[in-house]
């Protein structure tokens, strides 16, 4: 399909944060090291799940309303295809290899798996109900779907796309993350204001740590993990290894996604109501800034691009 090119300027020799914007349908690139917006694209149908490839050349874009998976080549800023998936396509990650893309389908409760390069849908499993956040392991072996209406995630082979189990959690898992061990998983659980942690191996929780009013995803970094508190418009930081609380922090309006930077020296929340994007450091547990993007930034899934430049 024909391609069409972003507005803006070049990005800077620096890693990038690319954030949904749903009710301005539009997708902003933000230089991390300047910490400005360098370059904007309009993505129709309400985007709001987003997964740049682990390599950086890839950004996957979906949107809920318009029922579709939008690619982008992040590097020439174009997108090269837009893909129907139906449906409700939410939650959307990558495999390590940069292919395929996996999509949550809100409605039709299925994870849909698309060839990055072609667009191509090569498959789909059953899942539970009212999938949303997705995470696979870092060997790409494993898949792992929030099931929000269930109340589990689902664990999905993804040589096969077979599905191998659901692992009972909080009530209303929303955003699901894996440590870079792939050992450990958190859930997000928006109703009962707590996170799960699941022991991926043994396919059960192992804990629930209490954080604030209707939590939505969780970033780990520094040994810690941080968790976007919806209602409160707070992060809520616990140890990852004793599951103490270490602090709970102010942002903007509805933070919803969350994501580290590759170091770990800070994570970045974009707040859905503020339309902003707070920068954490992560050594001192304070916002150092807040960096205005377009109306609604829900920027849900891995939003970070890593440049390696």
């Amino acid at each position: 399909m024909a391609t069409l090119a972003l507005s803006g300027t070049l990005p800077a020799r620096a890693d990038e944060a690319f954030i949904t914007s749903q009710p301005a349908e539009m997708l902003s690139i933000v230089d991390l090291a300047s910490r400005k917006v360098v370059a904007t694209l309009p993505i129709p149908g309400k985007p709001a799940g987003i997964a740049v490839s682990p390599d950086g050349a890839r950004a996957f874009v979906t949107s809920p309303d318009g029922k579709a998976l939008t690619i982008v080549d992040a590097a020439s800023r174009t997108i090269t295809h837009r893909v129907e998936v139906g449906g409700g396509p939410l939650g959307v990650a990558v495999h390590p290899s940069g292919s395929p893309a996996y999509v949550a389908d809100w409605y039709q409760h299925r994870i849909v798996a698309v060839d990055a390069a072609s667009g191509a849908v090569t498959g789909e499993v059953k899942v539970g109900n009212s999938p949303s956040g997705l995470a696979v392991t870092p060997d790409g072996a494993l898949l792992l779907s929030a099931d929000r209406v269930s109340d589990a995630v689902s664990v999905i082979d993804t040589l096969t796309l077979t599905r191998l189990a659901s692992i009972p959690v909080g009530a209303r898992p929303f955003g699901v993350t894996i440590d870079a061990a792939g050992r450990r998983a958190y859930s997000a659980n928006v109703a009962s204001n707590d996170v799960s942690v699941i022991d991926i191996a043994a396919r059960k929780v192992i804990a629930t740590v209490k954080v604030g009013q209707r939590p939505y995803a969780v970033a780990l970094a520094g040994g810690r993990a941080f968790v976007t508190d919806q209602y409160d418009s707070t992060v809520s930081v616990f140890d990852v290894a004793t599951l103490a609380t270490l602090a709970t922090l102010p942002v903007g309006d509805y933070p919803e996604g969350i994501a580290a930077s590759e170091d770990g020296a800070f994570v970045y929340v974009a707040n859905w109501e503020a339309n902003t994007l707070s920068v954490i450091d992560t050594a001192t547990l304070k916002v150092v800034d807040d960096i205005a993007v377009a109306d609604g930034p829900r920027a849900f899934g891995a939003f970070i691009r890593r440049t390696g430049r």
